[in-house]
């Protein structure tokens, strides 16, 4: 059984590019080299809202641990605060304040 951590944040366009950088230069090679047991990686996705009046990008991150535990691990006892370094506080406008933790129950794999 895999747990999938899911956590949403939104920052302007003018943003967008700096914040997905950031993600990629400093917070998941950090996340990565705190070698938390259980932890098998990050998914980064993007979606830019040029069709709505607020023209926010916004950000989902997923993580995947093996255990409830891991997340533990990795956040504390207050596993569902959000994991949100200074520097993307900076650029981001709003966040979730908390992760959602999600049990894989099934994977089918078509590729």
């Amino acid at each position: 059984m895999a747990i999938k951590r899911i956590w949403h944040g939104w920052t302007t366009p003018e943003n967008a590019a700096a914040y997905e950088n950031l993600l990629r230069a400093e917070v998941f090679p950090g996340i990565e080299a705190k070698k938390i047991p259980g932890y098998r990686g990050i998914e980064l996705l993007r979606l830019d809202r040029d069709r709505n009046e607020d023209g926010e990008v916004e950000f989902v991150t997923i993580m995947t641990f093996d255990s409830i535990q891991n997340v533990i691990d990795f956040q504390g006892p207050d596993y569902r605060r959000c994991y949100v370094p200074d520097a993307a506080q900076k650029i981001l406008k709003r966040w979730d304040r908390t992760s959602d933790h999600y049990e894989v129950k099934e994977t089918r794999d078509y590729g």
